[in-house]
């Protein structure tokens, strides 16, 4: 439906609309992109962080690390490591100037089955956000919800005070496994569930309130607020507005620069679709899962095992590629 140009003044964007009813993070590392749509919180992942690092604008941050990898010294490998470690804080820093919430920083996706070592690394980052004079509470560490990671992001919580964003998230047993560890923020994909029932199914296309990842997230965010876990739900991964537009009411939503800017023309009036209210009086059974019961129960949904592992290799494929780059600096 089409909105003349004299109701369009007076009607807000469907991103102003939705800013009342949920909190929008921008899924990016371009710093433009922060500056223009103003969200509360911002995202990033190896792979965000790869296509910004290869932006001319960026190279001042490349090039910081870098000699920060040369400085601590140590084997090749050593410093090309404690370089990636910097990028990554680097820009979340810059990202902080620009937001007045928390920036997600992702640990390694190559340490997703190793529980300790995803604990480290979250230290380590930590720690460089200090050593920038940036407080804990301002990140949030990014971790695969493997059954080690929502183990690591447990003890990184509970013993460390250490906030996390349990990533790659698309079945309900990694939902209900989070809830249970006490994390501060989950981010169930929309998106890539979606690609998979297109990919693997007959159906081509769906419409937003029957797309298989919207239909996900709300089935989490009913079960967190009906049994009132206090881990925050982010949707995450759209591809359409469509699929925003469905989940408004979700505690965050966060969304590309490319969808932001497409929201924000969009002007019809928009209505949550999520509440409190209806999640507390829907039909569904508090479960508990030990890490025998999440194996099964995750292992029985196939689009989750195949999207999961598949996320895990893309976000380490991009992890070498970054260290690749920086390798170019290191030995030079």
């Amino acid at each position: 439906m089409s909105v003349s140009p004299v109701k369009r003044q007076k009607m807000e964007s469907v991103l102003d609309q939705l800013k009342h009813h949920t909190t929008v993070v921008a899924d990016t590392g371009d710093f433009n992109a922060i500056d223009e749509y103003k969200p509360l919180d911002a995202t990033t992942n190896p792979s965000l962080i790869l296509a910004a690092a290869q932006m001319p604008a960026y190279q001042e941050l490349v090039d910081v690390a870098v000699a920060y990898g040369k400085k601590l010294g140590g084997s090749e490998e050593e410093q090309i490591k404690n370089a990636s470690d910097k990028l990554f804080v680097l820009f979340g820093a810059e990202i902080l100037k620009r937001i007045p919430g928390r920036v997600s920083t992702e640990v390694d996706a190559r340490l997703s089955f190793d529980k300790e070592g995803m604990i480290q690394r979250a230290r380590r980052l930590i720690d460089l956000y200090k050593e920038a004079g940036i407080g804990k509470d301002r990140i949030l560490i990014k971790l695969s919800s493997t059954w080690e990671g929502i183990q690591a992001g447990k003890v990184l919580e509970a013993e460390y005070g250490i906030h996390c964003n349990m990533t790659l998230l698309f079945s309900f047993a990694q939902a209900v496994a989070c809830a249970e560890a006490g994390v501060t923020l989950i981010s169930p994909f929309v998106g890539r569930i979606l690609d998979w029932y297109v990919a693997n199914g007959d159906k081509k296309s769906y419409e937003p309130s029957e797309d298989p990842g919207v239909k996900s997230v709300t089935k989490i965010y009913n079960y967190y607020k009906k049994f009132g876990y206090k881990t925050i739900v982010m949707g995450a991964s759209f591809r359409n507005t469509g699929e925003i537009r469905a989940l408004t009411g979700c505690d965050y939503l966060t969304i590309s620069p490319k969808l932001l800017a497409e929201l924000s023309k969009e002007y019809v009036k928009l209505t949550p679709t999520l509440s409190v209210k209806e999640a507390q009086a829907c039909e569904l059974e508090k479960i508990h899962l030990d890490e025998k019961a999440f194996r099964w129960h995750h292992n029985e949904d196939q689009m989750a095992v195949e999207k999961l592992s598949d996320g895990i290799r893309k976000f380490a494929a991009d992890a070498i590629k970054l260290e690749r780059m920086l390798k170019v600096g290191v030995i030079s």
